[in-house]
């Protein structure tokens, strides 16, 4: 018997579980899988209604009675750096850029154990050993680069994006660096060397994640210039990061079904032969 993948996505609900960015409150994600020929234009589709990749899956936030997280992403045309922001590249432009295929190291993966062990001790990939880790970087069924920074003087690996090529833009998938240097402001850095990437290849957006007001962790995403935020179903400026709260109602998201009805799924039937 000939087993064929379905040809429109089958999308699904994640069990509750403890919210890593807003105290007290549960999580829950509406995710599907990214498989087969079709997954780069899905990717692409999904990608600007919010949506976001780990490996093989797409999923965005769907708590039963929050709506604080927003998918946001930075037009490159309407960014400006800040004054601190310059600053923060002429403090790294000793740093060498390099983008290779998604192929994990020993090298990454000892600088990935620093930043956990030093910034994310008790978060979710605490425990992600060598093996893991080679999964999270190479499982990708789209166009991915792991994007390296290296320090030219020492030769020593710095920092590390896993970055995701999209037709309107890059996605910041995942990245980490040494934690030992925080006047250097890398994760900021790295944010403004793909802002210019994507200026480079006539790519319009930058994809940052989620950004979610009332936490701590996110609020470095707001002092970008041209940064958009996804909500109510489409794409708007972002206004004052203060005018924002962390919706928490019972009747801030739609219902599942609703939401699912309401996603524009790319054509992805089979090509005739």
């Amino acid at each position: 018997m000939r087993h064929t993948l379905p040809l429109a996505p089958q999308f699904y609900v994640t069990a509750p579980q403890p919210c890593p960015y807003l105290e007290g409150r549960l999580e829950r994600k509406l995710f599907t899988a990214l498989q087969g020929e079709s997954a780069e234009k899905l990717n692409d589709s999904l990608s600007k209604q919010g949506f976001r990749r780990s490996q093989n899956v797409l999923y965005r936030p769907s708590c039963t009675d929050c709506a604080a997280c927003m998918s946001a992403r930075i037009s490159v045309e309407a960014f400006a750096p800040s004054k601190s922001q310059k600053r923060t590249l002429r403090r790294n432009d000793h740093l060498a850029r390099r983008a290779t295929s998604p192929w994990a190291t020993d090298e990454q993966y000892d600088l990935f154990r620093s930043y956990l062990e030093s910034r994310h001790a008790e978060g979710g990939m605490a425990d992600m050993d060598v093996f893991e880790f080679a999964a999270m970087i190479e499982e990708t069924p789209i166009r991915s680069r792991v994007v390296e920074y290296t320090d030219r003087t020492e030769g020593s690996l710095t920092a590390v994006c896993l970055t995701d090529v999209l037709d309107d833009g890059l996605s910041m998938v995942y990245s980490f660096y040494k934690p030992e240097l925080p006047r250097q402001s890398l994760g900021t850095y790295m944010i403004l060397d793909h802002i210019e990437i994507a200026r480079e290849a006539g790519l319009p957006f930058v994809y940052l994640g989620y950004w979610v007001p009332g936490s701590p962790k996110m609020g470095y995403k707001a002092k970008f210039a041209g940064l958009e935020v996804y909500r109510g179903g489409r794409w708007v400026p972002m206004r004052d990061p203060d005018d924002y709260d962390a919706e928490h109602h019972p009747l801030s998201t739609d219902p599942i079904a609703e939401q699912v009805a309401n996603i524009s799924l790319p054509d992805i039937s089979p090509k005739r032969r």
